[in-house]
């Protein structure tokens, strides 16, 4: 096949071990087209046991047949990726390198890829110095699987993410010190990442004026030792103010997709969602670096184009690794047969029971989804966080609310049922999933009507922490973006937390034992949506509780509501650590 003496010799060596696979990769690596389909035929083939290793010959004699002009030039008739091992497909990363992964908080991880980076980090103490970004974090829920482990023995020097939460290991080490840690909305990361892919070197937003990421207050460093200030600059542009969100020059992609054709395309077919990978992969390719994509399988029929998220031009490396089992619930996600409505229910319920950490049913909760679910209205388009807020949706499916409005969720999918738990981002019966920057479009221009979010804290002006505490933290994710520009928001937050027991009977409400830690403080801890913008942006803001309803004014809460069998001097202003409005 005429491959150069190197790539010759250990051919032939691979032929005398009748290494099928090696083969047909060091072959393919340097063949044009007619021959590599042949190559990619004879590896399907051999993968499926169709291939014997004792007819060796025969293939060979197959490849022969082919009649191609052999010496046609490269980059013109032959495709440009490598099918790889793990191990040989993280060779591609060098000391220094800034990697961007394509993931959702715990779904659609690369997970073999990050394990061949721990096992080279293991033997060779490389790759090192690494930067790792990721628009909505990139952990499994396991402390030591994915990349918590290269992470732990010192192998990244900064992460760049919009939420760590499902990365338990590396969040201790982060308020530990161990390396710079960088927390900026998630939605002005995927943009920042697009704006990379069209070579622009940041992205203009004004989400996150006036909370923790504005220079001008916090930064949007974690720890003591993260004081990188290049991250987020306070700017002005024909006389308005602005944040601008510049990220380092990625040139690793880490991407997970479901199949990869003859071409190298990348489909994610069987996939939850395809978050920011196109966006990932133009940008790498625009700073000369590498894209490195795990499949589950090898398909011989190309894609349709539209189902070609990743077109085979931009990867360099594949990797076939067969897909983890997971329970036959998850199938509801992936959007490869219809849902209706009717069946949304059900097939949250076994979601629900096939996740570790789904949510429970109880009476606090249940009080606040449904005095929150009575804010929608028919036609409404809908973002509902994680937590308590997850309790609008039930309360609005039981109401009859559920199929009048369009709910949404950050990773990218319109129009179905957020499942929550370990699969948080995926969709039950989504009528549309896209890219997530085109999402966060939506919500940065004001394109939802309502949102209902959790909170950790909210002061007497209104503002609400959501996304640390004291010696605690998970990340913004998307509620900065959600919340920045949404004409009605929701907080569903308990009143008070640690040992709060309610009660209720017939509608009467009864606060069997008070918490002993306020959600209402003087001054929250970090501010994750500022009051002050809410006003001048004329946005109605509404905080629920299990008790009452406060509604923010310009002169901070104001008490609208108390629900029956609640005493409103010792139940509510009693247990404020300031004055409100009646």
């Amino acid at each position: 096949l005429n491959l150069g003496p190197a790539k010759h010799e250990e051919g032939v060596i691979c032929i005398a071990n009748q290494r099928i696979p090696n083969v047909c990769r060091i072959a393919g690596a340097a063949c044009c087209g007619a021959i590599r389909n042949e190559i990619f035929r004879g590896h399907q083939l051999w993968s499926k046991g169709l291939l014997p290793q004792l007819i060796l010959p025969q293939f060979c004699i197959m490849l022969m047949n082919v009649r191609v002009n052999c010496t046609t030039k490269y980059k013109e008739n032959s495709f440009m990726y490598e099918i790889m091992t793990s191990d040989e497909a993280i060779r591609l990363i060098r000391d220094g390198d800034c990697i961007c992964v394509n993931s959702f908080v715990g779904i659609e991880n690369p997970v073999e890829l990050h394990e061949a980076i721990y096992r080279r980090y293991q033997k060779m103490q490389s790759p090192t110095h690494l930067t790792i970004i990721s628009s909505a974090g990139f952990g499994v829920w396991d402390k030591d699987r994915n990349a918590e482990g290269y992470i732990r023995e010192g192998a990244v020097d900064r992460l760049i993410c919009g939420h760590f939460g499902a990365m338990p290991s590396t969040k201790r080490l982060v308020l530990e010190d161990r390396f710079e840690a960088y927390n900026l909305p998630l939605g002005c990361i995927s943009h920042a990442i697009r704006a990379q892919a069209g070579g622009l070197p940041g992205a203009l937003s004004k989400v996150g004026l006036d909370i923790f990421v504005d220079p001008r207050k916090e930064g949007p460093g974690i720890n003591r030792i993260s004081i990188d200030d290049s991250l987020v600059k306070h700017v002005e542009v024909d006389g308005e103010e602005f944040l601008y969100y510049k990220l380092p020059l990625i040139n690793i992609a880490l991407i997970k997709g479901t199949a990869a054709d003859r071409k190298g395309n990348i489909s994610f077919d069987d996939m939850f969602m395809s978050g920011d990978a196109l966006s990932i992969c133009q940008a790498v390719k625009a700073n000369r670096g590498k894209v490195i994509v795990q499949v589950d399988r090898l398909v011989d029929t190309p894609s349709r184009p539209r189902n070609a998220i990743i077109p085979g031009c931009l990867v360099d490396a594949i990797v076939v690794v067969e897909p983890e089992k997971r329970n036959e619930a998850y199938t509801a996600l992936t959007g490869s047969f219809e849902i209706p409505y009717e069946e949304w229910s059900s097939w949250s319920e076994k979601i629900d029971h096939a996740s570790v950490s789904s949510s429970k049913n109880h009476t606090i909760g249940n009080i606040i989804g449904r005095r929150a679910a009575q804010e929608l209205r028919v036609d409404d388009i809908v973002n509902i966080g994680i937590g308590l807020p997850e309790m609008v949706s039930r309360f609005a499916r039981k109401n009859g609310m559920l199929d009048m409005v369009t709910l949404t969720v950050e990773s990218g999918g319109i129009g179905g049922f957020p499942v929550s738990g370990e699969a948080f981002g995926a969709m039950i019966g989504a009528a549309s999933v896209y890219d997530m920057a085109n999402q966060f479009d939506l919500y940065n221009n004001g394109g939802l009507d309502i949102c209902f979010m959790g909170a950790l804290e909210a002061d007497r002006y209104g503002n609400i922490n959501a996304h640390r505490g004291p010696g605690a933290f998970a990340g913004i994710g998307g509620f900065a973006n959600i919340t920045a520009n949404t004409p009605t928001v929701v907080f569903c937050m308990s009143f008070n937390t640690k040992g709060l027991e309610v009660s209720q009977q017939k509608g009467i409400v009864t606060i069997e034992k008070e918490g002993s830690v306020s959600k209402f403080v003087e001054k929250v801890h970090s501010v994750s949506f500022s009051a002050k913008r809410a006003i001048e942006n004329g946005q109605k803001v509404l905080y629920v509780t299990e008790r009452c309803v406060f509604r923010l004014t310009p002169k901070g809460l104001k008490l609208i509501e108390v629900y029956p069998g609640i005493d409103i001097q010792k139940d509510i202003l009693d247990q404020l650590p300031f004055p409100v409005e009646v």
